[in-house]
This record gives C-alpha cells, sequence and structure tokens, in this order.
C-alpha cells in the first residue's frame, strides 16, 4: 500500500461526513450525560434524601429510554443514514406500526451510534486540544507547558517528541473517526433495514400501485382508444359524401364532437386520480351498462351495425361488476369498428350469480387473404386483466371467419 492509499481515509469526503455522522451522535448523548452527571452528584451528595433520589431517576429514566424505541427515532436515524453514510434505506412505511423486533433492533443501532459519537466527542475535547498544544509549543508559542510536566514517559522539555506525539494522535483520530463510520455505513443495513413484515408490507403497497396504474392505463386504453376509432370512423365516412349528403355529414361531426367531449371527461377524471398536488381530485362518475344504449348509439353512428340484446336488470349489479362491464363491451364494440365487417352481435345477460356478455362480429378480410385477427394491441389484454380482477372468465379468438368474445363475471364481488 503506498502512501497515498494510506492517507485517503484521512482526506476522503466520505470520512468527513461519516465523522460528523458521529459528531450527531455525540451532541444527542449530551442530555443522558449530563442526566448521569446530576443524578451522580445526588447520590455523593449528603444533603440527597437516597429515597427521593430513587422516586426522581424512575420518570428521568423512562424519559431517557422511550425515545430511543419510538418510530420517529428510528426516522430521523434513517434519514441521517442516508445523508452522512451513504446508505440507501427504504423510507420507513407512513402509518405502520413497528413490531418488537424492529423496535429493538433501532434502539440497538440508536445506542451505538450514542456511544460511538460521545467517545468521539470526548476525544476531540481531549486529546485534540492536548495534540493541538504539543504541535504549537514546537513552533515556539508558549501554552503554558513546563519543563517539570510529565506526560507519560516525557516531560514538557522533550517538545520534538510531544509534537510527533501530536501528530500521531491527530492522525490515529482521523483514521478511528474513518473506522468507525465504515463500520456503522456496515451495520446500518442490518439494525435499521426494514423487517420481514415491512419487506412484504412494501410489496403489497407497491403491488397495489401497479394496479392501480394498470387499472388507470385500462381506463385510458378503452375510453379514449374507443373515442378516437368512433371518430376516425365519422370523419372517414363523412369524407367520402361530403358533398352528396350534407346532412350525414353535420350529424357526423356532431357525434365526434360529443364523442370527443366524453373522452375528454374521461381523460380529465384519470388525469385528476395521477395528480399529486395534494389536492382533492375531481371524480366523475364513471359509466356503467345502464349507459349501455348510449355506447351501442355512438357505435352504430360511426357506421358499425350493431344488434343489441340485453336481458336482466343491469341496475342491479355491484357497481364494479356493471363499471367493468361496461369496458369490456366497449372495447369490444371497438376492436369490432377497427378489424370486424358487417353486424356486430352484442348479447349481456345477468342471470342469478354472474354477468354473461357475448360479442361476435365477421373479421374483415385482409389484403393478403384469410381472416384478420384482432389480438395485436392493447385491447384484448386489457381485456383479460379486468375479467382476471374479477375473479371472471373470457374466451376470444376466431370462431370459423367469425371473431367471438365470451366473458362470464360473477356477481358476488364487492361493489
Amino acid at each position: 500500500m503506498g502512501p497515498r492509499a494510506a492517507l485517503r481515509p484521512l482526506v476522503a469526503g466520505t470520512t468527513w461526513r461519516r465523522g460528523v455522522f458521529l459528531l450527531l451522535g455525540g451532541v444527542l448523548a449530551l442530555p443522558y450525560a449530563l442526566l448521569g452527571v446530576a443524578f451522580a452528584q445526588l447520590f455523593v451528595s449528603s444533603g440527597a434524601p437516597r429515597p427521593l433520589v430513587m422516586v426522581l431517576l424512575v420518570p428521568a429514566a423512562a424519559i431517557a429510554v422511550v425515545p430511543i424505541f419510538l418510530g420517529g427515532s428510528r426516522a430521523l436515524e434513517i434519514a441521517a443514514v442516508r445523508g452522512l453514510l451513504g446508505v440507501e434505506l427504504p423510507e420507513p412505511l407512513p402509518g405502520r406500526r413497528l413490531d418488537r423486533e424492529t423496535r429493538l433492533r433501532a434502539a440497538l443501532w440508536i445506542g451505538l451510534h450514542l456511544t460511538s459519537g460521545a467517545l468521539v466527542v470526548a476525544a476531540l475535547f481531549s486529546a485534540v486540544p492536548m495534540a493541538l498544544a504539543f504541535i504549537v509549543a514546537q513552533a515556539g508559542v508558549d501554552v503554558g507547558i513546563t519543563g517539570a510536566e510529565r506526560f507519560g514517559p516525557f516531560d514538557g522539555g522533550d517538545s520534538g517528541w510531544l509534537t510527533l506525539v501530536g501528530v500521531l494522535v491527530l492522525v490515529a483520530l482521523g483514521y478511528v473517526v474513518a473506522g468507525l463510520g465504515a463500520l456503522a455505513a456496515s451495520m446500518a443495513p442490518a439494525l435499521l433495514g426494514p423487517a420481514s413484515a415491512e419487506r412484504i408490507a412494501a410489496l403489497e403497497a407497491r403491488a397495489a400501485r401497479l394496479a392501480e396504474r394498470n387499472r388507470l392505463a385500462r381506463e385510458l386504453h378503452d375510453s379514449v382508444g374507443h373515442a378516437l376509432t368512433v371518430a376516425t370512423l365519422q370523419a372517414g365516412a363523412a369524407r367520402e359524401v361530403l358533398d352528396a349528403d350534407p346532412d350525414f355529414v353535420r350529424r357526423a361531426l356532431t357525434a365526434i364532437e360529443e364523442t370527443g367531449r366524453r373522452a375528454m371527461d374521461d381523460l380529465d377524471h384519470v388525469l385528476g386520480l395521477l395528480r399529486e398536488s395534494g389536492e382533492p381530485a375531481v371524480v366523475a362518475p364513471q359509466r356503467t351498462l345502464s349507459d349501455l344504449d348510449r355506447l351501442v348509439a355512438d357505435t352504430r353512428s360511426a357506421g358499425t351495425p350493431v344488434s343489441s340484446q340485453v336481458r336482466g336488470p343491469v341496475e342491479s349489479l355491484p357497481p364494479v361488476v356493471s363499471r367493468e362491464g361496461y369496458r369490456i363491451v366497449q372495447e369490444g364494440l371497438t376492436n369490432a369498428a377497427r378489424h370486424g365487417r358487417g353486424v356486430t352481435s352484442l348479447r349481456v345477460d345477468v342471470v342469478p350469480d354472474a354477468l354473461e356478455i357475448e360479442l361476435v362480429n365477421a373479421v374483415a378480410q385482409p389484403a393478403s387473404g384469410g381472416p384478420a385477427v384482432p389480438g395485436g394491441g392493447r385491447g384484448l389484454i386489457g381485456m383479460r386483466e379486468r375479467v382476471l380482477l374479477l375473479g371472471g372468465r373470457i374466451t376470444a379468438g376466431a370462431d370459423g371467419e367469425r371473431w367471438r368474445v365470451r366473458v362470464r363475471l360473477p356477481t358476488g364481488a364487492d361493489g
């Protein structure tokens, strides 16, 4: 090891930051030291009744010990470790009660932090001034050291040796700080890291966030995708008869305007849920199967003939089943408008224990020949995800020259 490598720990920024972390522990240990000194004086003082001192000691000890086991103290230590020791620790989950193991590990860490910090502070206030006094004495500065004073094997006249000892003390203190800081950085994940229960809770929270993001992505895909499909088909049809049938063009433009406004409402709803401004999001009412007639009418106005059959009281369905059912029908009609031809058959049945949906349409013939299979986008994946979340079943695939989608959703889900 070369001289540069040997001196690197003394000049590294990491060592200085870790030294600040240790000094922070010493500062936090100062009230405990003062409390200990105060009670030690009370015990040795003849004027203080011993029973009274013992009575005062109990609440004082409780006040001193309780903060070490608090979740807030652990959170502060984690923040200090992340900022000063450079150790990446996950943030504590808000609102979660710490288990006993986590509290004990955090209390052990805080105790070690305070102890090591107190030792470093004691060294700074004792060894460092003495070492500096030895060094400046060699430069001829009078610091009150006389030849009669003894410092171990040396006396005040051995200024050269005392200067060397002072330099060695400062260097040794630097290595001690670097070593204690490195030890603290290696121990932090074990003592402040999340316990098994915290890891499981963090994974569950992450899974919930991902599920919510996927749900919002499906909402955007289904609502905006359907609106764009309807608007595109309407615009294409209007362009074909722009001069021959102005009334149809007028109706098509009206349908495009209404579809675009509804899509904007859905977009505002989703963006409101994603916004993290701290203000309450404006939640628009979501469409359900009660709005199915309007959906079918929009699809027909876009040029896709739909044969619709609804049996059973859709108004009695659980809200979550009705909402997801609406989105499934919407996506099925959108796929039929994009990839199908001829009449699309829609059947919605409310049976005693389930909601059944079936969509059938002829598949448009591509230029290469053979039926086109509408499965290359996100629509069918989104339908499967919705059905899976509700514990239902879905089958989708070609049935000869027709594309058939069957969905069964249990209605026992909590809406």
